[in-house]
């Protein structure tokens, strides 16, 4: 999986009739000193025309690297780069926005047909890219993650916990696709660019891109180990990330809290007509503490049927607000699902 395409002598390439794809990399950096010349290295070979394994002609334009103000000298690597490989574009941010924004940033800078983006770290190879352009254009889609074949690099507590972070989404959001997410991306340009103007702050980067995708799919890859460098996140900064998703989602969870409301009011409704059968029916005597609990039940769930119903109408301000887009105009039509 993780073979490297040979390169394409001139006349192969120049006799091949496959329409010519146009990549942009997008690199957010925040502590990529020592590892960033090693994976532009590797980019290098593919900015030349070449087939991937499905015989699909391709080539990086760009690689844009958004410097994200980390604590390492990223931003003197950044510069030496881009003096001695043209295809390097810098992208400088005024502070630490974060991954997410660092990605954006350079999103927004791409200009190819079709937007990468990877991590810094040297996990995923570059020579993966071919297979997800394949699996883009094999079934029309438009965004396609890299499904890691291996466990990540990270431990088995981070490893259990992401898992178990992206199981609660899944089932939490309603959407199968949000639990199988992955930092190793294509996006189609139109795509990437238009998710890079409109989303405002605090939007999750893939719950941007859910908004305004519909053909989603993965490619299986092997993932490396990461490189001599310690990693950005911390867990109480990978819990930020996953409650940053829980919250731009949806309303779905805060439905959870009209739901629970619901069901204590039906319990206290059922609470009652038990106190009042036993009471005139089997004539059992009825203690205080049976219209106390009856009361609490019915006016706790009134007050959580009122907040869900509420924040619910507060989310759809939210998402106005963050610029959810409500269509977005492509220059070429989404053909239909190719199943296989």
């Amino acid at each position: 999986m993780n073979t490297q395409t040979d390169p394409l002598h001139q006349e192969d390439v120049a006799a091949h009739d496959a329409p010519l794809h146009r990549i942009s990399i997008v690199i957010p950096v925040y502590r990529g000193e020592t590892t960033l010349p090693s994976i532009i290295a590797e980019i290098e070979p593919l900015t030349t025309q070449r087939l991937s394994p499905e015989g699909n002609l391709f080539v990086v334009s760009e690689v844009v690297l958004a410097h994200d103000c980390g604590p390492d000298r990223s931003d003197k690597a950044i510069e030496a780069l881009a003096q001695r490989y043209p295809f390097v574009a810098p992208v400088w941010l005024s502070r630490n926005y974060g991954q997410h924004a660092a990605t954006m940033a350079g999103m927004a800078s791409a200009t190819a047909q079709w937007v990468v983006t990877m991590d810094e770290d040297g996990q995923q190879d570059p020579a993966d890219i071919a297979h997800l352009l394949d699996a883009a254009i094999a079934s029309s889609l438009q965004l396609v993650y890299a499904q890691p074949l291996n466990p990540p690099p990270h431990g088995w507590l981070r490893n259990t916990a992401s898992r178990t972070a992206k199981a609660i989404s899944t089932r939490m959001l309603g959407n199968k696709s949000i639990g199988r997410f992955n930092s190793f991306r294509l996006v189609d340009g139109e795509i990437a660019r238009t998710l890079a103007a409109y989303c405002g702050n605090g939007v999750y980067l893939d719950v941007g891109l859910f908004w305004i995708t519909g053909r989603i799919g993965h490619a299986p890859i092997k993932l490396r180990n990461e490189m001599d460098r310690p990693s950005g996140y911390s867990y109480f900064r990978l819990f930020g990330h996953f409650w940053n998703l829980i919250l731009t989602t949806g309303t779905r969870p805060l439905r959870l809290i009209t739901i629970v409301g619901f069901i204590s009011m039906l319990l206290a409704i059922f609470l009652a007509a038990f106190a009042l059968y036993g009471k005139y029916v089997g004539d059992v005597p009825i203690q205080g503490w049976t219209s106390l609990v009856t009361v609490v039940a019915f006016f706790s769930g009134t007050i959580l049927a009122s907040m869900g119903i509420i924040s619910e109408y507060l989310a759809v301000t939210m998402n106005i607000v963050m610029g959810k887009p409500l269509y977005v105009v492509s220059s070429k039509p989404v053909r239909p699902l190719v199943r296989a």
